[in-house]
């Protein structure tokens, strides 16, 4: 997921984005919907099936792309 599209959905949460990684974005998102706060540090598997990061999650740690 682009960095972009993670802004957007901060924005809809009420989520202020200024100042932030992306991987740090993520976690609030996470935080904010109820979810494990845990985003790039799965190893290989991930129980949190309800959150919206999940694929995008597992293919970064997976292809060794920095999430």
């Amino acid at each position: 997921m682009k960095m972009q599209e993670v802004r957007a959905k901060a924005k809809t949460l009420g989520i202020n984005s200024f100042g932030k990684t992306k991987t740090e974005l993520i976690k609030e998102i996470q935080r904010t919907e109820g979810n494990f706060y845990c985003y790039g540090t799965a190893m290989g598997e991930c129980d949190q099936t309800d959150c919206c990061f999940r694929i995008s999650c597992l293919e970064e740690k997976k292809t060794g792309k920095k999430p």
